[in-house]
């Protein structure tokens, strides 16, 4: 369960670094977050393959959102 919360965080913050690393260029400034950010992403997802047997397949990445996401309903909720 550890690697899906891995692999869950890693693709989100992946996901964020893109607009903020396409802001940085078009305001011509150095991409230096967006760059850190992507690093820790790719580190997560890279950590959470490496830990899991067997890797992930398409339709365990889907399983991993939402068993993180229903853990995460429940801690939310007590």
């Amino acid at each position: 369960m550890r690697e899906d919360t891995f692999l869950v965080v890693g693709i989100i913050v992946l996901a964020l670094s893109i607009p903020s690393f396409l802001s940085a260029i078009r305001d011509g400034r150095a991409p230096r977050v967006p760059a850190i950010m992507f690093m820790i992403g790719g580190a997560l997802i890279a950590l959470a393959m490496m830990n899991r047997p067997g890797g992930y397949q398409i339709e365990d990445i889907f399983t991993a959102f939402r068993t993180v996401f229903s853990r995460l309903k429940v801690l939310l909720a007590a």
